[in-house]
């Protein structure tokens, strides 16, 4: 079944198609970064408009160049802003009804956990999922395709978020993973002790509200040097947050007893974190998988890739369906 996917949550505008779940035919995503950079994060009304301007030629190229006949449709019915998601998803219902295709809302943080079972190397199931973007980190236990159970969540900021927020906070530019990566490659992580919160024994929940409050802080209380030691302020910042996702990863994979670990989402690309889970799961023997670089950021290949199995399962998604901001249904 070669499933047309649809990607539209935030600020890129995505279409993929991909077959049977596992084969990526095409996939073609227009960023919207330029338009946001000068703001320092996504204006929703702009990424909206963005979104109408670019959804029919997108698709329109992901169909070309995988060249099949499609068989299905599905788009992100959210969580993610509710202006940008309703351009793909009434795209995608349109396209639907006017070719008499099956048609199925995905949820933006399952696509995510797809990303990596689109990659070279899956993990088996079942495994550890560490899902860490701009708009969401969470951990979860996945035992099949469609089965995922929610094991932690952040309580404030997610990570990419926090990526962003210091990235301003320091002049550096939008988006800010990238960029504090890059300059965090010349500082020394351990120059300055930002905190780490662990929050209560035994919780596999995040917080990093308080590290970028610290950050910010510092900058405050160190007006005249900060600008000369940025590069030790980034790679300092980076190494707190590597570190508390991937203890706690490792944590969850412990309590799962589970040995594979799964990283997605946009904060899936720092290498230092890959590197850190890589090195923490040596001594209990977990095996660390990330989808490629071309994966870990919002893509429609991971979108066609979930709703393939749900499509294939004979579900259906109402053409008067509405699309959520906040709060996804579950996802099993």
């Amino acid at each position: 079944m070669n499933v047309l996917g649809i990607e539209t949550s935030c600020d890129e505008t995505a279409a993929a198609v991909v077959a049977d779940g596992r084969e990526i035919l095409s996939s073609v995503v227009a960023s919207q970064v330029e338009v946001h950079r000068p703001y320092g994060g996504v204006v929703p009304e702009l990424a909206s408009r963005k979104h109408v301007e670019a959804i029919v030629p997108v698709a329109a190229r992901a169909m070309e160049e995988a060249g099949v006949e499609i068989h299905g449709l599905a788009a992100t019915q959210g969580p993610g802003l509710v202006g940008a998601i309703l351009v793909g998803f009434s795209f995608a219902k349109a396209f639907a009804y006017a070719r008499n295709l099956p048609f199925v809302g995905v949820n933006h943080l399952e696509g995510h956990v797809h990303s990596v079972l689109l990659s070279d190397d899956p993990p088996a199931f079942p495994f550890v999922a560490l899902l860490a973007s701009g708009g969401h980190t969470a951990l979860y236990r996945v035992s099949g395709p469609l089965s995922m159970e929610l094991l932690g969540q952040t309580r404030d900021d997610a990570a990419g978020e926090a990526f962003d927020k210091v990235s301003k906070a320091m002049g550096l530019g939008y988006p800010g993973g990238a960029v504090i990566q890059e300059i965090a490659a010349a500082g020394d992580p351990g120059r300055i002790s930002f905190p780490r919160s662990w929050l209560s024994e035994g919780s596999l929940d995040f917080s990093f509200s308080g590290l970028k409050s610290a950050v910010a802080r510092y900058l405050e209380t160190h007006p005249d040097s900060w600008r000369d030691d940025r590069a030790h302020i980034a790679a300092s910042f980076q190494e707190a947050v590597a570190q508390v996702l991937a203890q706690k990863a490792l944590a969850a994979c412990r309590a799962e007893n589970c040995p594979r670990l799964a990283l997605v989402g946009g904060v899936a690309a720092n290498q230092r974190l890959v590197s850190v889970c890589q090195e923490l799961g040596k001594k209990p023997g977990v095996t660390v998988h990330a989808p490629p670089l071309s994966l870990c950021g919002d893509n429609a290949a991971m979108i066609a890739a979930a709703g393939y199995y749900r499509l294939d399962l004979g579900e259906r998604t109402s053409l008067t369906a509405d699309v959520f901001a906040s709060t996804p249904p579950r996802m099993s």
